[in-house]
C-alpha cells in the first residue's frame, strides 16, 4: 500500500527515503573547537541557533560513518523515536560550498516523525537523543543518505552535511480519545471507536449514494485545541473509496504516523474537513470528487471517486 503523493506538497528532498544500507553506524560527538576538522566542515557564518548558517566545503576524505556534533546545546526535552518534531535545516554536499536545500529561506520549518522513515536514515539516527533548542551538525555517509542513486542535484554516493535546529518535539499518543458521538445517519459510513492504537473498522453503506457535499463528523470528540489552517497536525488515518469500500491508504499498515502541515495539503476536502476540529479527536471525512482528486485517477483511485477517511488527530506541532 503506497503513500499518496497527492495529499501533500512534498518538501524538496527529505521525504525521499534512501535505498541505502540498513545497518547501523556509530555516532561521534566532538567539541565545538573541532568544527573545521575531524570530519566537520566549518560553519563560517550564522553559527547561532535560529540563524541561517553558511558552511565551508569539506576538506580531505569524508568520514565513512555517521558523525554528530552539538553546535549549541538546548535545554528542552530529549528526542525519542516516535516523537513529532519540527526543525529548520540547511544541507549541502561534502564536496560543495553551495547548499542544495534549506528551510530558512522558505521560512517554513520542516515537520517529521522521528524514526518513522520519513527522512533519510542519517537524520533518524543522528537526531535521536538530541535536545529541543539544540543546533546539531550531521555528516551523513552515502549509505545513510541517498546512496548510489543520488537525488535531484545530489550526486550518487554523496556524503551530506546538515545543520539542524531542533525547534519543537511532541510525544504522540497511540490513539484518539474522547466522548463517543452518535453515528445515527445510516447513509454515512460507520467508524469503530476503539482506542487501542489499531486501525478503526470503517463500513461504507452499500445501498446509499455518496453525499455531494463534504462531511466532517466527530466519531470521538476530545477537549483539545482547535485545529487552524496554519497548523501542522500529526495523524493516523485510513482512506477508502466509497464505491467499493476498499482501503487505498493507511498509516496503520506501516505503523508510522503522518504529519500534515495543513498549508501544504493539496487534497482540499482533507484540509477543510480537519480545520476547526479538536486535537485528540477521531473524525469521519467523506470527500466528494470536487474536493478530492476530481476527474484525475490517483494510483489505485479511479477518477471521480468519493473518498472516505477516518482520521485520528493525535497532536499539533
Amino acid at each position: 500500500m503506497r503513500r499518496l503523493a497527492g495529499l501533500l506538497v512534498v518538501p524538496l528532498l527529505l521525504l525521499t527515503a534512501a535505498c541505502g544500507n540498513e545497518k547501523g553506524s556509530d555516532s561521534d560527538s566532538v567539541s565545538a573547537s573541532a568544527a573545521s576538522k575531524d570530519g566537520f566542515p566549518a560553519i563560517t557564518a550564522g553559527a547561532k541557533f535560529g540563524e541561517k548558517p553558511t558552511l565551508a566545503k569539506g576538506t580531505g576524505n569524508p568520514p565513512k560513518e555517521l558523525k554528530t556534533r552539538v553546535v549549541s546545546q538546548g535545554d528542552g526535552a530529549t528526542l525519542k523515536n516516535g516523537d513529532a518534531i519540527q526543525v529548520n535545516y540547511l544541507g549541502q554536499s561534502w564536496d560543495s560550498d553551495k547548499p542544495f536545500d534549506n528551510s530558512f529561506d522558505r521560512k517554513q520549518p520542516f515537520d517529521l516523525t522521528l524514526g518513522a522513515g520519513m527522512v533519510i536514515q542519517g537524520w533518524d539516527k543522528g537526531l535521536v537523543g538530541q535536545k529541543v533548542g539544540s543546533r546539531v551538525q550531521l555528516v551523513i555517509p552515502p549509505d545513510l543518505g541517498y546512496g548510489a542513486q543520488g537525488q535531484g542535484d545530489i550526486k550518487p554516493n554523496a556524503t551530506l552535511v546538515f545543520v539542524v535546529d531542533v525547534l519543537k518535539a511532541t510525544q504522540i499518543p497511540a490513539s484518539a480519545k474522547g466522548t463517543e458521538v452518535a453515528q445515527d445517519n445510516l447513509d454515512l459510513p460507520k467508524v469503530g471507536t476503539n482506542t487501542d492504537g489499531k486501525a478503526p473498522k470503517v463500513t461504507v453503506p452499500t445501498k446509499s449514494d455518496p453525499p455531494t457535499k463534504l462531511v466532517s463528523n466527530y466519531i470521538l470528540e476530545s477537549k483539545g485545541d482547535i485545529v487552524k489552517d496554519t497548523d501542522s497536525v500529526v495523524v493516523n488515518y485510513v482512506g477508502l473509496t466509497w464505491k467499493d469500500g476498499k482501503t487505498f491508504d493507511s498509516t496503520y499498515a506501516t505503523g508510522k504516523t503522518q504529519t500534515f502541515p495543513l498549508a501544504q495539503v493539496t487534497l482540499k476536502g482533507l484540509k477543510n474537513g480537519l480545520v476547526g476540529k479538536k486535537i485528540g479527536s477521531r473524525v469521519l471525512l467523506v470527500i466528494p470528487p470536487d474536493q478530492g482528486f476530481g476527474d484525475k485517477a490517483q494510483q489505485s483511485i479511479p477518477a471521480k471517486s468519493t473518498l472516505v477517511f477516518t482520521v485520528d488527530l493525535l497532536a499539533k506541532m
